[in-house]
């Protein structure tokens, strides 16, 4: 049997082919999901943690150090390496060849749990980690754009929806999204105005966390019935910060008296342009051991899903797709 060159179209440098015959003699032709290279991946685990605020001395001595202490335990570790910076330590852990990277990951995750009692207190969440190499490039890209809606709700659509769901598919390593930031209400204090009123950033902080939260207020209750409070106290919108007590020194001092209050979000310095227009980029990597082929398939044929469970008005776009050549 022969093949004429017609039925091989695919621009790829190298590809398998697969020949099935059927019973009335046709032929099915079916690329093979090879990688461009040996499938030679160490076991990876990427540790991140922040503290807002702290310098890069603070967060290697005081983060990253009990962290590394504790890692070093790990068994089959061949390299370790860390780095600090405002706010963030990122902890890059390799394990032998041999090593199944979920269990490695098992025993991550039980390293960070042993560190937390060494860690500051005032650290907003627990480190996290990732099944992926840091130094490997994305496998895909997807800008999320709206002509419509603001660049933090298409942010937020990608970092609470779509994130979580593309990681979820086999393959998927990490998933991140870049481009803009969470909304959120920014304060802007004027230290001038804090220092005439004998205040200081410390308690303009106390003062603004003690009256927003969101917590469980209890309930009411007789032999028979019981009634539920449902009350928020936590605050959205920068309408609501601005009429704050800070102080009160013979009149009342507001936030607003001391402070600009906007809504605005959680990093202005992040910026995603895709084709000119503002965009919240979905960054995807594959977890070591992986083929791309195959996870990029993964994420195509759950993309309708994923655009369904979100905003119409947001568009997706593959902006890059590393499985194309």
């Amino acid at each position: 049997m022969s093949l004429s060159s017609p039925f091989i179209r695919r621009p790829v440098a190298t590809a398998l082919l697969t020949v099935a015959v059927g019973l009335a003699g046709a032929v099915a032709f079916r690329l093979l999901p090879v990688s461009p290279l040996p499938q030679v991946d160490f076991p990876t685990v990427s540790v991140s943690a922040s503290l807002p605020g702290a310098s890069p001395e603070i967060m290697a001595s005081a983060v990253a150090t009990p962290l590394e202490r504790q890692f070093g335990r790990i068994a089959a570790v061949t390299e370790m390496t860390s780095s600090s910076s405002l706010g963030q330590t990122s902890i890059t852990l390799q394990f032998d060849l041999n090593r199944n990277i979920d269990a490695a990951a098992r025993d991550v995750e039980a390293a960070i749990n042993a560190a937390r009692g060494y860690l500051p207190a005032d650290l907003p969440g627990n480190p996290t980690y990732r099944k992926v190499n840091p130094a490997d490039s994305p496998i895909m890209i997807i800008a999320l754009t709206s002509d419509t809606l603001p660049p933090p709700t298409v942010y937020d659509a990608a970092s609470t929806i779509l994130m979580q769901r593309i990681s979820q598919i086999r393959g998927v390593g990490q998933v991140v999204v870049g481009g803009s930031s969470a909304p959120a209400v920014r304060v802007d204090v004027n230290p001038t105005q804090i220092q005439h009123f004998g205040l200081s950033l410390d308690n303009i902080r106390t003062a603004i966390s003690g009256q927003t939260a969101n917590q469980a207020k209890g309930s009411f209750s007789d032999k028979n019935r019981t009634w539920m409070i449902e009350a928020n106290d936590q605050l959205m919108h920068a309408v609501d910060y601005r009429p704050l007590l800070v102080k009160y020194n013979g009149a009342p001092v507001r936030l607003a008296d001391v402070a600009t209050v906007t809504d605005s979000v959680q990093t202005v310095r992040s910026l995603g342009l895709a084709n000119g227009k503002r965009a919240a980029l979905l960054i995807i990597f594959r977890q070591p051991g992986a083929n791309i082929i195959d996870t990029v398939d993964g994420i195509k044929a759950a993309l309708p899903q994923l655009h369904a469970s979100i905003n119409q008005a947001i568009n997706m776009t593959i902006t890059l797709d590393q499985t194309v050549t």
